[in-house]
């Protein structure tokens, strides 16, 4: 029998252990928590898009005005600035030449892809990165796709680079300009951005179209760049509006994906800006 004293009594919920509490949080598979690179952290800081933990800087560095605006973001976000021993600096870094700056700000938080296909006051303009896995390469799309105006960027969850240290450093900065989302499979969401009112354009060497011959009229785009060795997957190829090739006069038989979609975005670019697409 329940002692009388202790009848109608609650047992207090057990403490949560760390491991516990990390387990409720959102899963945010994207990475991007750890900013290496000096151009990459003064984005950081003054996108002001996500909280940042802390900067560290490596001792016995000459004077930089990057490393003075990077001082100067810190503390007028009230980030914490610590100098620490660049062997130290070194160790804790993940990317080669992390300029001896490295930050760590909360990871990049995916959205739903039909916040992508249809962003407030924008006409959507997407890049579908359809298994792109050497962090070079995805860097460097980051990086032109934010010059060209790019508003999102599609990755795949399995078999493709994320934001790594390394990815976003090649990024410069980029990463906290676009808006990403994450995907289970490539076909299914170009179905969906199709649903949404979007034009895909798959980009292939061997395709019989001409990126320069497309007729959009005023659709929104999503251009869709395959991985590094085997380029568009056959289902992804197929479920593409239109694929299209990049005509080249020289010798090369191709350009590498990142390169190829720099071509592009700034073609698809060019068009928005000249009331084409």
């Amino acid at each position: 029998m329940t002692p009388p004293e202790r009848r109608g009594r609650r047992r207090p919920p057990a403490a949560r252990s760390p491991e516990t509490a990390a387990r409720g949080r959102p899963h945010h598979p994207l990475g991007g928590d750890q900013v290496e690179g000096r151009r990459a952290v003064i984005e950081l800081l003054s996108a002001g898009r996500r909280r940042v933990r802390r900067v560290r800087l490596a001792d016995g560095q000459d004077p930089s005005p990057q490393l003075d605006e990077i001082e100067r973001l810190a503390a007028g976000r009230r980030v914490p600035l610590e100098t620490v021993p660049r062997a130290r600096l070194e160790a804790e870094a993940k990317t080669f030449a992390p300029q001896g700056v490295v930050a760590m700000a909360e990871p990049v938080r995916p959205l739903e892809l039909a916040r992508l296909a249809a962003p407030r006051g924008r006409s959507p303009f997407l890049l579908v990165v359809a298994g792109v896995t050497d962090p070079q390469n995805l860097g460097a799309l980051l990086r032109s796709a934010a010059g060209a105006g790019v508003t999102g960027v599609v990755l795949p969850r399995h078999r493709s680079a994320h934001l790594s240290p390394s990815v976003v450093k090649v990024a410069a900065g980029a990463v906290e300009h676009l808006s990403f989302s994450v995907v289970g499979g490539i076909p299914t969401a170009l179905g969906e951005l199709r649903a949404a009112g979007l034009f895909t354009i798959g980009l292939a060497a061997d395709a019989d179209g001409s990126l320069y011959d497309l007729a959009l009229g005023d659709a929104p785009v999503a251009l869709v760049v395959g991985g590094e060795e085997k380029g568009l997957a056959p289902l992804v190829r197929r479920r593409c509006d239109e694929v299209v090739a990049i005509p080249q006069r020289g010798g090369v038989a191709s350009l590498n994906v990142a390169a190829a979609g720099t071509v592009a975005c700034f073609e698809l670019s060019r068009r928005r800006v000249d009331g084409e697409v």
